[in-house]
């Protein structure tokens, strides 16, 4: 198979491997999904209920995917996926015992959905961040549309085979069957050697890590876009599952395998959708491709709404399939080819829990307008929001420029230290000098703001950049870092195209350098061992914190 084609990833055994067991848990996800779904439309026969189902499954995304991105950026990614993978066969299987024993009530249900969508939020960006572990750089795209293609194969069968388990042996064989599918993904990742570099700093503590992944996002303009047009792609289409219950009951007079029928017809459009994705990209430019399946999907999910034949039915929804499939994945791949490594499980995160946050709250949403003006009006108000979506490249672009995420060719100096710091000793601020002609000054200032969304990205805070009223060829450079081992931090997390960035503003300087940098201690008499026995106790030995 060829470097960067379709299937080239499945070269590789590990990713083979893990993709094969991800299959059969998705499959497992699809049927849990259908027995809910199912159980709901009989314990209560509410649209708002029914919608919730989607809602409780989901919302956990949204809620704690940052925490999940921040832990699997901070420790080994192989050991965090196996522990939620345990957390969601436990899940599972309390689902199961609670419809064993006729214990489910509408509300139990929706917990025990939301303890199962909570341990699949939590796996999601430890799984999705280790594929640049398990393929090359150059088949990272293919990789992504694989799990997709994954997720979607489960699609295309899962509901169907799930239909089948509900009406031949109720909800609770169901929910014991999406048990049973969690363990060949434990084994596969159990079998998995994961080569792990030695960290030069201590892990960063989850709450400043969240807070690091939430800056990421912020100062980092791709990444933005892709979080909130990824949010509204989810509200608008949030419909299309969790009301799909009662388009097979309400407008097709169908049943559970009518249901699953539909979910599966989906599903395949979804599979097609990811194969020839790679096609559609070389062709189509990247605002161009999502623009147009976003509104082919608009107009697919209106056509939904007015159907009444299920042979119509199926038809419309493998288009829709084909093209939900368009905009969701070139969303994912962005994230993976942008993100550095050492945010690339919290950027994953935040995308992955945009996405289900959308299609929860377009779930609610939805149910809700469905629960009043009915369930053909909700969705084909679903279609026109969803037309609406196309506009939000106008507000929101992307910018998928190649961005070299390599390490840079040397090492920066170890910083000179005379005082006893600690990593947990700060707040640090620098101060960068720079000379710059006067002719050069508004192109160097210019990059410099380039320079600046990098830092803030990286970990640095009140940033300025002042130029000396006295000397008008020098300009300064400050920032601050909440303690030393952040600085050192910020430091080693520059990427080469960032060093780019840097060297593009160091051009406009007299000598392409900077020309004098300085470290300060703030507060430093809170914040510095002191040494009694020492002539001056602010000047000790220095200590080695490590080049970068």
């Amino acid at each position: 198979m060829k470097s960067g084609s379709s299937f080239a990833p499945l070269r590789h055994t590990v990713f083979r491997r893990i993709w094969t067991a991800s299959l059969l848990s998705n499959f497992g996800l699809l049927i849990n999904g259908v027995g809910a779904g199912w159980a709901m439309t009989e314990l209560s026969g509410r649209t708002d209920l029914v919608a919730l189902i989607q809602t409780a499954l989901m919302l956990p995304y949204m809620l704690f995917s940052m925490a999940a991105g921040a832990i699997s950026d901070t420790y080994d990614r192989r050991k965090v996926s196996m522990i939620m993978l345990g957390f969601a066969f436990c899940s599972s299987l309390l689902l199961t015992g609670a419809a064993v024993a006729e214990w489910l009530t509408p509300t139990l249900l929706l917990m025990l959905c939301f303890l199962t969508g909570t341990a699949n939020a939590m796996f999601g960006p430890a799984w999705q961040a280790s594929v640049s572990e398990q393929v090359p750089n150059e088949d990272i795209g293919p990789a992504v549309a694989l799990n997709s293609v994954s997720y979607n194969i489960a699609r295309s069968f899962g509901p169907a085979i799930g239909g089948l388990i509900v009406a031949a042996a109720g909800s609770v064989a169901a929910f014991g069957v999406t048990a049973l599918c969690y363990l060949p993904i434990l084994l596969a990742i159990f079998l998995w050697r994961r080569e792990r570099e030695t960290p030069r700093l201590p892990p960063e503590r989850i709450g400043w890590a969240i807070i690091s992944g939430v800056r990421y996002v912020m100062y980092s303009p791709t990444t933005r876009s892709v979080i909130i047009r990824s949010a509204l792609t989810g509200i608008a289409g949030g419909s299309i599952s969790s009301l799909m219950p009662l388009v097979a009951r309400e407008l097709l007079g169908g049943s559970a395998a009518t249901y699953g029928l539909l979910l599966g017809v989906f599903g395949i459009g979804a599979v097609v959708g990811a194969l020839v994705m790679p096609t559609l990209r070389r062709k189509l430019s990247g605002e161009l491709h999502i623009g147009s399946s976003t509104a082919i999907l608009g107009v697919a999910m209106i056509l939904l709404s007015q159907g009444r034949s299920i042979w119509f039915a199926m038809p419309v929804l493998f288009v829709a399939g084909v093209m939900w499939m368009q905009p969701l994945t070139q969303f994912n791949i962005v994230i993976q080819t942008q993100a550095p490594r050492w945010v690339a499980g919290r950027a994953l995160a935040a995308f992955q829990a945009s996405i289900a946050g959308g299609l929860a709250g377009g779930a609610w949403l939805w149910g809700h307008v469905g629960q009043s003006v009915g369930t053909a009006n909700a969705i084909a108000c679903s279609g026109l929001a969803m037309l609406g979506c196309v506009v939000a490249s106008r507000i929101w672009p992307l910018d998928q420029e190649a961005n070299d995420l390599t390490g840079r060719d040397k090492p920066l100096a170890t910083p000179e230290v005379r005082l006893g710091l600690t990593g947990r000793s700060g707040p640090i601020v620098v101060e960068v000098e720079y000379s710059v002609h006067p002719d050069r000054a508004r192109q160097f200032y210019a990059a410099m703001l380039e320079v600046r969304h990098f830092r803030q990205r990286n970990g640095a805070y009140m940033w300025s950049l002042a130029r000396d009223i006295a000397d008008e060829q020098r300009w300064l450079e400050r920032f601050s870092c909440p303690t030393w081992h952040d600085y050192l931090r910020q430091r080693e997390r520059m990427t080469a195209g960032e060093q780019a960035i840097l060297d593009r503003a160091l051009a406009h300087t007299t000598d392409q350098r900077s020309d004098r940098i300085r470290r300060f201690l703030e507060r430093p008499m809170g914040s510095v061992r002191w040494l009694p026995e020492s002539r001056d106790p602010g000047l000790i030995l220095p200590i080695n914190p490590g080049s970068g």
